[in-house]
């Protein structure tokens, strides 16, 4: 989720000088960065920390190693993309071409050689060449799991979720949380939580992700680092936008960015951001989810984090093309192909298809959904699995082809419910009620009874103070067919006016509005 990778031990070694011992100046610069950035501008932490590598560079080589890790996560945090390298670069001498064996054969230390490794590895994950990333980089992966101390640990399951290897992450980040408590390392506890509930959120497990975040939430906020708990925000607010209701996502989304604006959190607020408008399109308001993203995913200085926003692309094209934006689709989706070529993300070659699929005009749309689902039954994600086959089944209804669109509907349905998603499972059942499926939910009662299901929910999206546009837009019709259909709803339910509407479905179902 983060740069949080290669930790070096900040414990101090046998052999080098304890905290006392060292210069004032690179003592302060040091502790002041460190407190900044779990609980300050991170701008501010990784300007302090690269003094304090420079400053101990001849005097304390592992010392300024500590620091320099540590500004890679500033760097990250804050989004700063050519900060980060910098950083990286801070960490040793410019690299040979021998590997670490070849070091070792030839009398060097191999842990120099380990560094360099590291160092280069993260460049290639930055620079997105993640086949020579996870040449350099498996090797590293290697020698911190077989450690048994909870900060190479946390930092073997880092490096395994942002090359991607999603299994690997989660069971090495379960092992780290365990070392850290056994050994009562409050400060790190927290920090291993926030990256073993995003590991999770990124391979389908939500409400374990949610346990986890919630856990790490209150062990942030008691020990005092507030970017920790900004950013645990974030992915609790990610969890609800899957399993949650819009409120809840709301609340955790703008705690997230209230301190992610203060303390420039690039990655936070990205996250957040995404929240949002995930919930807003498992509402059907493609429209708001479609404005969110936006400055995310489009140059400028409001782009989202260097190492996320490729990954909102599928949102945003979903987003854009049920809005009826006039867009740049295939540009976004070339530079997505690019990403979902690099191999770290499973499910980037199914979301790749489902977006060429959404903005197809050639008569490939059909072909395209269907490659789409054989490629999410190589990954497992079924939130995304069932987002594809909600996908398809509207693009089938809107092409009055409702006998194909029910399979695809129904699908989403179990799909949504097996992993918790209930807004995004209601949105199907809509769907699948106006494909003309009267099994999924008990008749309505009253006058209610006397409107088709596409029908009732036009007269419910009105009643809740959607305009015919807006409802057009959730339903993926036109205006005039909304127009028609609303008509129809008042001369059947006997009102002559939205307010009346409203008024008589607040009486016959006070639960709802």
């Amino acid at each position: 989720m983060s740069g949080e990778t290669m930790r070096a031990d900040s414990d101090h070694r046998a052999g080098h000088p304890a905290v006392g011992d060292e210069p004032p100046q690179e003592r302060t610069e040091l502790t002041q960065g460190l407190l900044l950035l779990h609980d300050g501008p991170v701008t501010d932490a990784y300007n302090l920390l690269l003094l304090a590598a420079t400053a101990s560079r001849t005097t304390d080589p592992a010392r300024s190693r500590t620091a320099c890790v540590h500004a890679t996560l500033a760097a990250w945090a804050g989004g700063d993309r050519d900060g980060y390298r910098r950083a990286l670069d801070a960490l040793c001498a410019p690299a040979g071409s021998q590997s670490a064996a070849q070091h070792e054969a030839a009398g060097r230390d191999p842990a120099d050689a380990l560094w360099r490794d590291y160092r280069d590895g993260m460049r290639c994950v930055v620079d997105g060449d993640f086949r020579r990333a996870n040449a350099l980089l498996r090797p590293v992966l290697g020698v911190l799991t077989a450690r048994t101390d909870a900060p190479g640990l946390m930092s073997a399951g880092t490096i395994a979720l942002m090359l991607g290897d999603l299994a690997t992450a989660r069971q090495v980040l379960g092992i780290a949380l365990a070392t850290a408590r056994a050994a009562g390392s409050t400060a790190l506890v927290p920090r291993v939580l926030e990256h073993l509930a995003y590991a999770e959120l990124r391979e389908g497990s939500y409400h374990q992700a949610r346990v986890h975040a919630e856990a790490g939430l209150e062990a942030a906020g008691e020990g005092g680092q507030h970017n920790v708990v900004a950013g645990l925000s974030a992915v609790l607010a990610l969890a609800a936008s899957i399993a949650g209701g819009p409120a809840t996502v709301a609340t955790h989304a703008q705690a997230a960015l209230r301190t992610a604006h203060a303390h420039g959190l690039s990655q936070t607020s990205t996250l957040a951001e995404w929240a949002q408008a995930r919930a807003d399109l498992g509402h059907g308001d493609a429209e708001h989810a479609a404005a969110r993203l936006a400055p995310l995913v489009q140059g400028g200085p409001r782009q989202g984090h260097f190492g996320l926003w490729a990954m909102v692309i599928p949102c945003y094209v979903e987003s854009a093309v049920l809005a009826g934006h006039d867009v740049d689709a295939a540009g976004l989706i070339d530079q997505y192909a690019v990403w979902a070529a690099m191999g770290a993300d499973p499910q980037a070659p199914a979301l790749l298809a489902r977006c060429r699929a959404l903005v197809s005009s050639d008569g490939r749309t059909g072909e395209l959904f269907t490659a789409a689902l054989a490629e999410h039954e190589k990954a497992n994600g079924p939130y995304e699995h069932a987002r594809t086959q909600l996908a398809y089944g509207m693009w089938l209804r809107r092409r009055r082809r409702p006998v194909e669109a029910r399979p695809q509907l129904r699908a989403a349905v179990l799909g949504f419910e097996q992993c918790g998603a209930d807004v995004w499972a209601e949105h199907a059942r809509a769907e699948l009620r106006a494909a003309g499926d009267t099994l999924t939910t008990a008749p309505e009662t009253g006058s209610l009874g006397l409107l088709t299901p596409q029908q009732l929910r036009i007269a419910r999206s009105v009643a809740e103070g959607a305009t015919n546009r807006e409802v057009a837009q959730q339903l993926s019709i036109s205006t005039r067919t909304v127009e028609y259909h609303l008509r129809n709803v008042f001369t059947q339910l006997g009102v002559r006016s939205r307010s009346a509407l409203t008024r008589l479905l607040g009486a016959e179902q006070p639960g709802h509005f």
